[in-house]
């Protein structure tokens, strides 16, 4: 495409940064400096930016940004007024990016524009602000946060000094001008990183978790039995099961599930610590909470519901009755809804497993329901004397049988 003079184009942010660390990227952004949205209408892009001008191409459909700067002018991460004009740089437009991981450009032949040291940020694993202005968007803390989980692979930490800004933007109340949605697609996207679990450390390690998710960090200190969790803290083993959630799945609901699945444990009474009597029921109602306020999706709140409730009842599979199996495979909606069996079952395994030294213990568990779930499913009313049944009755008799069919299913397997 043919630009006028003087216009420069640049590929930013993301897929520059993902390609210097040999990862492909997975969509590629740009910024138009020396522009006008003239300039670009007149190619043909189409105008989507409600607050600062961004234009799709009309054939490819990826972003061009046009060169902006932000000032600070309210609360929350949308406090900010935005400035274009032919005239902005591309120093000036990468420095209000968060990361100097994050403000490296590419022009198109190839040349880098590195005015904040992101290079060598990346060559030392290190995630570091641009500028002071990063206290001035609260959303930067869950996206550094995020970052380290999605970069943990790759061995990165973060700088101290990006840490001390971090701790001075929650002290600063910002963090509570953040709408439930923005952090909940911040949560999700670190939710489906290969370590979510080092996301809600950094969030912890730096005071935000205590305001954003205040149930989970009432789990850190509270102690477990050492016969069952030598690890012993909850929010430890919470962090541990994270870390191993994302080993069997890639699953959100299943993730979300794993979670959340201990917050009862943080109401417990410190009388009866390190026992944790009723837990999964009283975890149930704060599930409820936890979703509704950050707009959690249906399946991902109606999953973690089941796991809250029903994970003790899966580790104890090779003793409970064949009407307990068909009452934990109805109620948590798996009859219902076949495909959570498998988000059910990984969360209540990684449950099993986020356990300091018993991380690669079997869970034979998992495919003792499977196998009641197929003796469930596989039962229909063909299976059961119809004669003389009629309304309820019919319901029971069904039931009855897909009981009979999990007692026969299971045995010699426990």
């Amino acid at each position: 495409m043919e630009w006028p003079a003087g216009v420069r184009v640049y590929q930013v942010g993301g897929a520059v940064r993902d390609r210097l660390l040999g990862i492909e990227p997975k969509e590629i952004d740009y910024v138009v400096v020396g522009a006008t949205p003239g300039d670009l209408e007149q190619r043909g892009f189409t105008a989507v930016g409600k607050d600062f001008p961004v234009f799709l191409h009309p054939q490819t459909k990826s972003e061009y940004a046009l060169a902006r700067t932000e000032r600070k002018s309210g609360h929350g991460y949308k406090g900010f007024s935005f400035h274009s004009a032919p005239e902005i740089t591309i120093e000036q437009d990468l420095e209000r990016r968060d990361l100097t991981i994050n403000a490296i450009a590419e022009d198109m032949d190839g040349n880098l524009v590195d005015p904040y040291g992101g290079v060598n940020d990346l060559e030392q694993r290190i995630l570091r602000h641009v500028s002071p202005a990063f206290v001035e968007d609260p959303l930067r803390v869950l996206r550094v946060a995020k970052f380290a989980a999605r970069l943990k692979p790759f061995s990165f930490s973060i700088a101290p000094e990006t840490l001390e800004l971090m701790r001075e933007l929650v002290e600063s109340g910002e963090l509570e001008h953040l709408v439930p949605e923005r952090v909940w697609a911040e949560t999700r996207e670190a939710l489906l990183c290969d370590a979510p679990q080092e996301y809600f450390r950094v969030l912890r390690d730096c005071g935000a978790m205590k305001v954003l998710f205040p149930e989970l960090d009432a789990l850190f200190g509270v102690p477990q039995p050492e016969k069952w969790h030598p690890e012993i803290d909850t929010g430890v083993h919470t962090l541990l099961v994270m870390e191993q959630v994302a080993k069997l799945t890639a699953s959100l609901p299943a993730r979300y599930a794993a979670l959340v699945h201990d917050l009862g444990k943080g109401t417990t009474s410190k009388d009866t610590w390190p026992s944790h009597r009723g837990h999964e029921e009283r975890g149930v109602k704060l599930v409820e909470r936890f979703s509704e306020r950050l707009r959690v999706p249906t399946e991902c709140r109606e999953t973690a519901i089941a796991v809250s409730r029903y994970h003790t009842h899966v580790h104890r599979a090779k003793e409970i009755r064949p009407e307990t199996f068909f009452k934990v495979l109805e109620k948590s909606g798996a009859l219902r809804k076949p495909g959570r069996l498998p988000d059910f079952l990984d969360a209540c395994e990684a449950d099993a497993r986020g356990r300091t030294g018993l991380e690669d213990q079997p869970y034979p568990q998992a495919g003792l329901f499977r196998s009641a779930f197929d003796a469930a499913t596989s039962t229909g009313t063909d299976d059961i004397d119809m004669e003389g049944l009629e309304g309820p009755a019919i319901g029971k008799a069904l039931r009855e049988a897909r009981i009979n069919a999990i007692a026969r299913a299971l045995e010699g397997k426990r």
